[in-house]
């Protein structure tokens, strides 16, 4: 077999099956792998160590720890490009002490990609976070300032919610704790949802009410900040806020002015007159319209 080992040869007890690729060498897989060059050659006998070939299959003993395997505590984690054990200790909220005491025999200043390790102190999971927040994964350009207007909460809420997180290094894929959202009061009205485009005099047009009545009940809103995922208060119209001749309707889910116009025997150039402002091809369920009698 040229020094090969069959893809279909199970390993000995202790080791598992590793294909070799561009660049590898037994010293570079004895560091990945936390094991010995000494240590590969014993459990591959008959191969080479000087002629190996991309495709090749060996036996790698020592495996890494799987899931499950690690001690009580603590996770498995894959190394990725550019991980350290400070890094990681500051993205799973634990010490690079830590970390080393979980991983004995692991070199931290020659961690391979690929390699498995340890990491104790899991990151808070669905139902671990305190009472009153939810977890949240970390993504790129995430910050505090920006996850507290996202959520409706604050800065120092959600620092509250995660001692010993800095929130000046989060890292890609950290899982935090974020403060549920105090909503408004919204008596009379209807949560909203904001969307990417809106703005306050949109929606101020769409649903029948002013801008300085979306703001008034929105205390400490900005207008010019409105975020993606926001959730604010629509209030109701004022009374009389139809003109005379017309009436209120509220959209229901499949509504069209084509259908309402159907529905009261209308036509849709008189319902779109006795509504400026509002897009016919963007009807929000729950938007207060008028309609005039037929």
């Amino acid at each position: 077999m040229n020094g090969r080992y069959d893809v279909r040869q199970v390993c000995p007890a202790g080791t598992q099956p590793y294909t070799i690729r561009a660049g590898d060498t037994y010293f570079s897989l004895a560091m990945r792998f936390n094991t010995t060059v000494a240590a590969i050659m014993a459990a591959n006998p008959g191969v080479d160590p000087n002629r190996l070939q991309i495709g090749q299959v060996i036996c790698i003993p020592g495996a890494p720890p799987m899931p499950g395997e690690c001690p009580q505590g603590t996770q498995p984690y894959i190394i990725q490009a550019g991980d350290t054990y400070f890094s990681l200790a500051i993205r799973f909220n634990t010490t690079v002490a830590a970390i080393m005491a979980a991983n004995p025999g692991v070199d931290p200043n020659r961690l391979q990609i690929g390699q498995r390790i340890c990491i104790p102190g899991a990151p808070p999971m669905p139902g671990e976070c305190p009472q009153g927040t939810q977890p949240y994964i970390i993504q790129a350009g995430d910050t505090y300032f920006s996850l507290a207007n996202r959520f409706n909460t604050t800065v120092e809420a959600i620092i509250a919610a995660n001692p010993n997180v800095d929130p000046n290094r989060l890292m890609i894929g950290q899982r935090i704790c974020i403060p549920r959202p105090g909503l408004p009061p919204c008596p009379g009205g209807q949560y909203y949802t904001i969307r990417s485009g809106d703005t306050l005099f949109a929606l101020a047009n769409r649903f029948n009410v002013t801008v300085n009545a979306i703001i008034a009940a929105n205390p400490g809103i900005d207008p010019m900040a409105l975020r993606v995922g926001q959730i604010i208060c629509i209030p109701a119209p004022a009374q009389g806020g139809c003109p005379s001749g017309t009436s209120e309707y509220i959209i229901r889910a499949g509504d069209t002015f084509f259908s309402i116009a159907r529905r009261f025997n209308i036509s849709v150039d008189a319902l779109i007159a006795a509504n400026p402002g509002v897009d016919p091809d963007d009807l929000q369920i729950g938007q207060r319209i008028c309609v005039p009698m037929a």
